[in-house]
Parts: C-alpha cells; structure tokens; sequence
C-alpha cells in the first residue's frame, strides 16, 4: 500500500503554474494563503521568473530547487498539453506526490494524453492525483482547496470526483452540521491514485472514524471488486463508508463521461452494494452530511425504538409517520412511564402517549426537561427524538443541554424552519451551535432524521450478523 504520509503532510508544496489571479496557479496559491500554510512553498511560472507573489519568490522550473530542499507535493496548474513535460521535470527532482489540476484529457476524448501523463509518473515512480481535480484539503496540515476553508479537524473523510462538490460537502458538514474533516480528497479523473488507494487508507488513519464518497464512476472490474472489499473491511472495523452515487439517468451519463471520462454504471449493481459490504447509499448531499453527522454525534442505537417529544398533536403525528416510514418505530409506553408523567403534566392539552403530545405545557422550562427525562427512562426507548419549529431561546437550550447529561440514551434534535429571518436565523445558529457541542445532533428536516437512524441501524445490524 502506497505510504501518504509525505502527501498529507508535505515536508514542501510547490505550485506550478502559479500566477496572481484568482484561478488556475493563483486559485491555489490564493488557498493556501487562506488556511494559512505555514510549510515552505514553492512558486514556479517561466513568464514571472523573479517576481514575488504574496511574498514568495517566483521561480522558473523546478530544476532550479537544490536537492537538499526536497518537495513532497506539487500541484500542477499547465495547460494539458506541456503536463507530461513538466512531470518529466518534476519527476527528475524526485517529488513523490502530484495533483494534476489541468483539465483536457479522457474527459474530452485525449486518452493518449492521459496515457503519456502516466507513462512519465510510472517512469519516476510518482503517484498523482487526477488529472481534471482540485487535490487535498487537509486541515492539520493547512493544505486547503479553497480560501475559505478553515484548520479544524474532525472525523470526516471524503473523497469526490468533483473538487466543487468536495468543497461543498466539506464546508456543509462544518458549518451547517457541526461535523469537520479529517481529510478531502479530490480525485478526478483516477488515472493514478483511485477510490481503493485512499479507502486503504482509511483503514489505518485514526483521525478519520466515518467517510463519504461522491462516485460517478469505478473504472474497471478488478478496481470494482478491490472497492468492495475494502468498503467492507471499513464496515467491518466500525468505520461507516456513505456513497453518494450519482448517474443512473442516460443524460446524467454522458455529463458523466465528459466530466471524468468514466462510465457510471448500473443502478441495481448499486442498490445491492449495501448488503454485501454494509455501506450506506444516499442520494444527495443533504443525506450524506446528515448521515455523517448522525455517525459523528451518535454512537450506534441499540434498536429502532424511539420516544418522540412534541409540543403538538399534528407536529407529533408528522414526526411519528415520517418515522415508521423509514422502517423506525414509536412504541407504546410502559405503565410506570405514563405513570411517571401524570405526577407533574396537567390533565387538560396534554396527551400521555408516545408520541408525546406536551401542548401548552411544553412552555414550562422544568416540564420540558422532566418529559425528557421520563421519555428516556421507558424500558422501550432506545433513543428520543424532539423537534423544535420555534423558540431557539436560551432557556430552551439550556434545559435541553441538562437534559441530555441527565439521560441513559441518545438524544436527537429536529429543528425545523418556518420563518426567514436574521434575528431568527442568529437564535438558530446559536441553539445549534450549542446542542453541538454537547453532543447532540441536529437535523434540518424529520425526513433527514429519519432517513439517518435508519441506516445507523441498519448498519448496526450489519454489524451484528457478522458477529454471530
């Protein structure tokens, strides 16, 4: 297996191509300078030589670098054409890792291109990235893809054929579900480094605990039967594998073909995958964070049973349906439970059941926490389910937040929109940032919610069949 240790992080990064505009060399430059990589970097442009751009020397070649400044990483920012040359260059200084950003092969029907490109790499033994991608993000080792993207690490790792779609999973899952990177990795058109190379790695990398894929193609059978493998052995040591496969439709085949030059597949073969290797298939990017979400703030539920909490009778029964429409289910009570709840809910709005119907007394800060608790304390209850619409408040934060310390199951927040607004927006975000960071997820929607504790069950139950 191919040691990433130098491309993760890089004893040196050198950009080829560079240029001080906001694309091509400059779109990288402009990155780094972003996360705030802080390692030693290298600019090459023969048109700049001798000019400095955001304080870095502009060099010629690569050639020009002593060999005892050695560079782990290049990314290669040329038009298509000169990109075997310039390897050719790069591999004479023994750099061991490549993104090729240029596009203009396979994608375009230029395969003999494509095949010079991996001619010289095997030459000089470098394992590249690409072509047609945009490469790392790796938030330890400040090595970014865009200048917006941030230094936190989590749990996640990605690996997409699609640099903007890498970008926009990453910094949904940071910034909308409380759940960083550990590594994105955009691989384009895989003429080199594939799925399988970064999935084995995966296997071993202690930072990453669940990973998601964006996957318009897998090139050929035996790639096809290593992938299966190891998205089992991930499934196998507890490391969930959400695939986000797109490209069943005939047009979306062919946006396929002329994006990485790949053939998409059926979507039966696709659909059956989850049985074999115990990975979870979705169909959009809004399911693959929250899933991963889910993975990060949860561990896995002992069963489907739920206790649903609402301050609603139709809110409840939507909450309730959505559920057991996604294979969940809400049981009855036990006696001592209902029980338990007629000591403080009034008699009058309030419906002792699951789910629970709070009304009017779901306003009452020491009601709200104590159903909390009750829910939770059911022998029927594995986890409990609660939805907010409204009021974000503090009160309401700090209630929900004692609670969950308080309760031998996991809690999960469906926190829904109905209003537009900044001031609502601003409570919301500071609700969610705070449930975050205590542990509790929050899902934009009851269909997310639902969708997401189904496969973790499922996924459970994988788990369990290969134990007996």
């Amino acid at each position: 297996m191919t040691d990433f240790e130098k491309l993760f992080f890089p004893r040196a990064v050198g950009i080829i191509g560079a240029n001080n505009q906001d694309y091509g060399g400059g779109y990288f430059l402009n990155s780094l300078m972003g996360i705030g990589y802080d390692g030693p970097l290298y600019l090459f442009n023969p048109r700049l030589k001798g000019q400095e751009l955001k304080g870095y020397k502009v060099h010629g070649s690569i050639l020009e670098i002593p060999d005892d400044q050695p560079i782990d990483y290049v990314i290669l920012a040329v038009p298509a054409k000169i990109c075997p040359q310039i390897l050719e260059e790069v591999g004479q200084k023994g750099v061991p890792f490549v993104t090729v950003f240029s596009s203009g092969f396979s994608e375009l029907n230029n395969k003999e291109l494509e095949d010079s490109l991996l001619k010289v790499a095997r030459k000089h033994n470098i394992r590249f990235l690409g072509p047609n991608c945009l490469g790392l993000y790796v938030p330890k080792s400040k090595l970014a893809i865009n200048r917006y993207q941030q230094a936190n690490s989590g749990p996640l790792g990605l690996i997409c054929q699609s640099g903007g779609l890498a970008i926009y999973l990453s910094q949904m899952g940071a910034f909308s579900y409380g759940t960083y990177s550990s590594k994105v990795i955009s691989i384009g058109n895989q003429v080199d480094l594939n799925f399988v190379d970064f999935l084995k790695y995966f296997l071993t990398d202690d930072d990453t605990k669940v990973i998601g894929l964006y996957l318009e193609n897998i090139k050929d059978k035996k790639t096809g039967q290593e992938f299966l493998k190891v998205v089992k052995e991930l499934s196998l040591k507890g490391k969930p594998v959400i695939i986000w496969k797109v490209g069943y439709g005939e047009s979306a085949k062919e946006a396929i073909m002329s994006h990485t030059g790949g053939l998409a597949g059926s979507e039966a073969i696709w659909k059956a995958i989850p049985k074999q290797t115990g990975a979870c298939l979705v169909e959009n990017s809004y399911d693959l964070v929250s899933l991963a979400m889910g993975f990060n703030y949860l561990s896995y539920p002992k069963n489907r049973n739920l206790g649903i909490l609402s301050l609603g009778g139709g809110a409840s029964i939507e909450l309730t349906d959505l559920m057991e429409k996604f294979n969940l289910k809400v049981p009855q009570l036990a006696e001592e439970t209902k029980e338990k709840f007629k000591e403080f809910l009034p008699e009058v709005n309030t419906i002792i059941r699951n789910p629970l119907d709070l009304g009017g007394s779901g306003t009452m800060m020491e009601v709200y926490y104590k159903s909390l608790l009750t829910l939770d304390s059911d022998p029927n209850v594995s986890t409990v389910v609660f939805n907010r619409a409204w009021n974000y408040s503090p009160e309401y934060t700090e209630t929900i937040v004692r609670a969950k310390n308080n309760m031998r199951n996991q809690l999960v927040c469906v926190a829904l929109k109905i209003a537009d607004s900044v001031a609502e927006y601003k409570q919301k975000l500071r609700f969610k940032t705070a449930l975050f960071n205590n542990g509790i997820p929050v899902f934009e929607s009851i269909e997310r919610a639902a969708k997401a504790l189904d496969q973790m069950n499922t996924f459970r139950e994988f788990l369990e069949k290969r134990k007996k």
